[in-house]
């Protein structure tokens, strides 16, 4: 199944941000699409929080020279690898992520070392507040040559003004990687913190680069709804069937019982 953005999607963001949706069941919407063309389709000012791990470049000089074993693909395996994102879409990424969120909203980026370095001037240049990057400790040592990895950063950033929920959790989240999930996948249970810290029940988190859809599931159990896209088809079919065992709803039906205009969804 191909899930696509439509004109629709402006009807379901902007009924998403309404008080009568607050006490709604988490809803979801999905897409197979480029992130960028993806988030071109969001009305601006429509998202309250977006976490993402893009397949930064990194990752594939990594993979090149033997430094990591997430990017194989072997009969052990039934995930393909996925499109790297360059260095160079970052800006036009940036763009369109600041111009969909509230005007006070949060925004993670989940990256490596080397990736942080370029990312960072770049949203700043955009206009987001850069506060800091938080460390997700995965509690044993990966792959590497010197000093071997353990950790990973998500870099914090901010749109306007917004103040965290909880000002004593630390910028150390421990969580141990997953293991023979989909590539790169991240714990739930990381989301859950960002989700709890940078929204409230009845707002919309987005993630652009869903990957298994991780991030959409910390979304639903906190009771915020989620929108979604990857490239992938596999993203989507994971991503779906993770989001329904959680008791989401997909985002037209849930409209329509509530009297709203059709959110309309093109599939095939």
């Amino acid at each position: 199944m191909e899930v696509h953005c439509t004109p629709g999607t402006e009807i379901w963001t902007r009924s998403l941000r309404s008080r009568d949706d607050l006490t709604m069941r988490p809803t979801f919407r999905l897409a197979r699409q480029d992130a960028v063309e993806w988030l071109r389709g969001l009305p601006s000012g429509s998202v309250d929080l977006v976490i993402t791990d893009p397949p930064y470049e990194s990752l594939e000089k990594h993979r090149a020279i033997g430094t990591t074993t997430r990017l194989k693909h072997s009969k052990s395996s039934s995930n393909d690898w996925f499109s790297i994102f360059p260095n160079s879409r970052f800006r036009e990424l940036f763009e369109e992520v600041h111009r969909v969120l509230a005007r006070n909203a949060h925004f993670y980026l989940f990256c490596d070392q080397e990736t942080m370095f370029v990312a960072k001037p770049i949203a700043e240049e955009i206009g987001f507040k850069f506060w800091k990057p938080l460390i997700w400790d995965k509690r044993r040592i990966g792959m590497g040559y010197h000093y071997r990895a353990r950790y990973e950063c998500v870099l914090f950033f901010e749109k306007g003004k917004r103040r965290l929920a909880n000002l004593g959790v630390p910028d150390i989240i421990e969580a141990p990687r997953v293991h023979d999930g989909y590539p790169t996948e991240k714990p739930v249970s990381i989301g859950e913190v960002l989700v709890e810290q940078s929204s409230v029940p009845g707002e919309l988190v987005v993630d652009p680069f869903m990957g298994s859809g991780a991030f959409g599931v910390a979304a639903l159990r906190r009771g915020r709804h989620f929108a979604g896209a990857d490239i992938s088809r596999k993203s989507l079919e994971v991503t779906e069937a993770r989001l329904l065992a959680e008791g989401g709803r997909p985002a037209t039906r849930a409209l329509e019982r509530q009297g709203r205009p059709r959110a309309v969804l093109a599939v095939s």
